[in-house]
Parts: structure tokens; C-alpha cells; sequence
């Protein structure tokens, strides 16, 4: 297929891939040459050859012209020739030597009446094609009523204008001979233009539109075929080809031209094989052959009573034909079992690991990851619902706590620096004791550092009993 950064750059140079209109694949040219001539030097008494081989509409049209105008003319460049009562612009996809073999094999003669190339194509040449180009498919639609509205039998397939839009050429199918002189004047009052009418072929037809055949690529007519050789049913027996004309058959309606790629080597192999045996004679009966495997150098043979057939080697047929020509029979025809699977291949010692695997044990990880994900989600929730039922047992006493500590924390260090000088106090030890196991009953952990036995006193003076508070006077004092 075409790249699609095919086009005309400045002054009618290819642009794009650079490949100068000669890529491989046959996209941007159809019926595309390989210059395999272009690398050889000539020598300096020859010059080089002055004819080249110029392509229209993409390659379905191509004719050569001599190069007056000696100038070196690149393959892909596009190029003003003589026309019919004009000019016409193409497209260069042939020069040199190979020139010659091309001119021969279509039988074209070296004579002065060749067409002359007249200049490189310019810009004006190139917008004045591009606007008669698009009157093409109109131009086909029109063509086509007008062809059915008088009742011809023909099909038009493709109109070629050309590039000083002054004839149009117009190629038609048709199985018998069509009388098209009225055609050709009502063509020329609705386009006025110069009629030409040439018929083509079926193949030609299908090169033309082009298509994908049933091998998944190009048609072989559009890209690079350009001889049609005939094509009969007899080339697909030598194959063992059914004769299915459906599945034979091309998209042109005929027998497909790839019938005749491998007959040769069918035909070349078929050489070892017995002519005369189509039918031998045994002991149970007359065998008829049914077909022939040259892959596997086989003829199978069938009795006329059954349908089973039996397959026998090159060397066994021309056994019993011997035998049959000095009047004996043989008992049996002595058939070779023929393997119908392939032949089991050695183990190498590797495991396929991917076959153990089914979509049943695939489930079943899957289910049980869900089930373990379920129960961690339900563990979870169960642990958060925990939470907030203790929380407000624990917060309930650090509530009323709540003012003595903030009390304690405020003059903490004036106490402690007061009591130093002071000495021991009794009874003293004996209340942190009672506070440090409070708040493990209500908090479970102590919050801050320790508190001092006197503020407590004083903002939970209730709670305690006051067998443990110090006597008054040395409150006082330290007040």
C-alpha cells in the first residue's frame, strides 16, 4: 500500500519516502519496474539511452517518449509530453538501458514517429491535470447513464482525461461486439471533449479498480502482473485442486492467474510418476486410481464396488503393472499404512507449566481471597465498635480529674523549689501511690508527670479521706 507521505514536491519532484516514485511495495506506482540496470556504469563512447517509459493515472496507463530535451530525468519526476491535439503530464518510472529490453518485450520499434518529451512539468501543468483530474469521477457517473439510457450492453470502467482536459478516454468490458457511434456523439455534446472508446479485458478491468484477493494481498493485476496467460480447470487437477469454480475463480470472474504459479513444479514431479496405471488388475478385482501425492510419492487406489482406497507406492504400481502385462494377478495390493496425525516429536524434559492451569483453580484463589478480605474487613469493624464503647468509661474520671491536674501543673515548680528546703513530710509517699493506681483504673495509663499530693488535696479534697491529709499549721506555713 501507498505511504502516505507520498505526493509532488516543487517542480514535479517526488516527495514523501525519497524512494523517487520506486518503493517496493507498488502503492505509489502500480505496475512498478525495478531499475536493476541503473548501477552498471557505461562506458564513455556510449550515451545514454534517450528513450523513457512514462506512467498515467498511477501506472494503469504507460507509453514511452523519446527525451529531446537532454536533460537528466530522475525516475519519479513528473514530466510534459505530446498529447493528442495537446499535452499530457506523467509521471517517469523508467530510464536507461532497461528501456530497451521493455521496448522489446512489448514490440515497440525504435522509429522517429516515438512522442517527444517536451519539459519538466510545471506548476500551472500540474494545477491545470489536478482540475481535470477531478472531473473524472463525475465524468464515469454520466458516462454510465447515458450508456444505459440507449440500452448498449457494455461496462464502462474507467475514464482517463487528459491533463489539457481536451480528450477523455473511456474503457469499457463488453462480451460481444457493441455499435457505439451514436455513444460517441452524445459523449462528446455532453463533455466536449475528443471520445476515444477501448475495450479491455475482465483481468484488465479488475487491475484497473484494483482489490484484496483471497491470499490477503494485492491483486497480482493491479501490482506487478502485466502478461495474461490463459487459465483452464486442468491446472488445478494436476494441483489435486477441488473444481469448486467459486473458490478458482478471482474477483474478475475468471479462473485465478495463480493456478499457473505452481505447474511447473507439479508437472516436474509428476515425471516419476507411472502414465499407463490408471487402472490394474488383481486377484480381487480391477483397481481405478483416484489421485496422486507427490508430497508423499502415493497413488491411492479404489476397487469399483467400495469406497475405500488404498495407497500405494511408485515401485508397487509399476510391480503389478509388470505383472499385469504377463497375464498375472497379484493376490493383494500390498497398500502402505499412511500415518493420519503428525509424528510425535522427542521430550526434551520441558514441563508445560500453563496447560496445569484451569479457569476452575484460577476461581477458587479468587474466592478465597475475597473470604479472607470479607473476614478482615468484619475483624476490623468489630475493633472499631470496641473503641468508642471504652472511651467514655475511661474519659469519665479524667473529667472531674481534669481541674486538680491543671491546677498541679500551674504551680508544680514553685512547690517543689518551697518544699526542698523544708525536709521530708509525712505521709506523704503514701498518697502518689493512690493516685498512680486511680488513673490505671479509670485511664489504664498515667497522663503527665506525677502529681504533688497538695493541689490534690484541695480541688479533690472529697475524694480522699482525711485521715491521709498532713495537719493544718504546716500547710500554713508552706502557704
Amino acid at each position: 500500500m501507498a505511504c502516505a507521505g507520498c505526493g509532488t514536491g516543487a517542480e514535479g519532484k517526488p516527495s514523501g519516502c525519497k524512494s523517487n516514485g520506486g518503493c517496493s511495495t507498488g502503492g505509489c506506482n502500480r505496475l512498478n519496474v525495478f531499475d536493476w540496470l541503473a548501477n552498471i556504469p557505461l562506458s564513455d563512447s556510449l550515451a545514454p539511452f534517450d528513450i523513457i517509459e512514462v506512467s498515467f493515472n498511477n501506472g494503469s496507463r504507460k507509453d514511452f517518449f523519446r527525451n529531446v530535451t537532454k536533460q537528466f530525468l530522475d525516475k519519479g519526476e513528473m514530466v510534459t509530453v505530446e498529447g493528442v491535439s495537446g499535452f499530457d503530464v506523467g509521471q517517469v518510472s523508467l530510464t536507461g538501458e532497461l528501456v530497451k529490453l521493455q521496448m522489446k518485450k512489448r514490440r515497440i520499434e525504435d522509429t522517429p514517429e516515438v512522442k517527444k518529451v517536451l519539459r519538466r512539468a510545471s506548476n500551472e501543468d500540474l494545477h491545470r491535470m489536478g482540475e481535470n483530474k477531478t472531473r473524472e469521477r463525475d465524468a464515469l457517473i454520466k458516462a454510465r447513464a447515458i450508456a444505459r439510457s440507449i440500452g448498449l450492453e457494455m461496462k464502462l470502467a474507467e475514464v482517463e482525461i487528459q491533463a489539457d482536459g481536451r480528450k477523455a478516454t473511456f474503457f469499457y468490458t463488453a462480451d460481444d461486439r457493441v455499435d457505439f457511434r451514436e455513444l460517441i456523439k452524445l459523449y462528446a455534446g455532453e463533455f466536449r471533449v475528443k471520445v476515444e472508446m477501448r475495450q479491455i479485458g475482465a483481468r484488465q478491468e479488475a487491475g484497473k479498480v484494483g482489490g484484496i484477493g483471497s491470499c490477503g494481498r494485492e491483486l497480482c493485476c493491479s501490482t506487478w502482473l502485466t502478461d495474461f496467460k490463459s487459465v483452464n480447470t486442468t491446472a488445478a487437477r494436476y494441483q489435486n485442486l477441488s473444481i469448486n469454480q467459486a473458490k478458482l475463480s478471482g474477483q474478475c470472474g475468471r479462473l485465478k492467474c495463480c493456478l499457473n504459479y505452481e505447474l511447473d513444479t507439479y508437472l516436474d514431479a509428476l515425471k516419476d510418476f507411472p502414465e499407463d496405471a490408471d487402472s490394474i488388475e488383481t486377484a480381487n478385482g480391477v483397481a481405478t486410481l483416484q489421485k496422486r501425492d507427490i508430497f508423499k510419492n502415493l497413488m491411492w487406489y479404489s476397487y469399483g464396488d467400495s469406497n475405500k482406497q488404498y495407497p500405494l507406492t511408485i515401485s508397487r504400481v509399476k510391480e503389478i503393472r509388470l505383472l499385469n502385462k504377463q497375464n498375472i494377478r497379484p493376490e493383494d495390493l500390498k497398500p502402505v499404512e499412511v500415518v493420519a496425525g503428525k509424528p510425535k516429536e522427542a521430550d526434551l524434559g520441558f514441563a508445560d507449566v500453563v496447560g496445569q492451569i484451569s479457569l476452575r483453580s484460577l476461581e477458587k484463589t479468587a474466592q478465597k481471597r475475597k473470604h479472607k478480605d470479607k473476614e478482615k474487613q468484619k475483624h476490623k469493624q468489630q475493633q472499631q465498635g470496641a473503641k468508642p464503647a471504652e472511651q467514655p468509661a475511661q474519659q469519665q474520671k479524667p473529667k472531674q480529674q481534669a481541674p486538680p491536674q491543671q491546677q498541679q501543673q500551674k504551680p508544680k515548680q514553685p512547690q517543689q523549689q518551697q518544699a526542698k528546703p523544708q525536709g521530708p513530710k509525712p505521709q506523704q509517699p503514701q498518697q502518689p501511690k493512690q493516685q498512680q493506681q486511680q488513673p490505671q483504673q479509670g485511664q489504664g495509663k498515667p497522663q503527665g508527670p506525677k502529681p504533688q499530693p497538695k493541689p490534690q488535696q484541695q480541688g479533690g479534697g472529697g475524694q480522699q479521706p482525711p485521715q491521709n491529709r498532713p495537719p493544718k499549721p504546716k500547710q500554713k506555713q508552706q502557704k
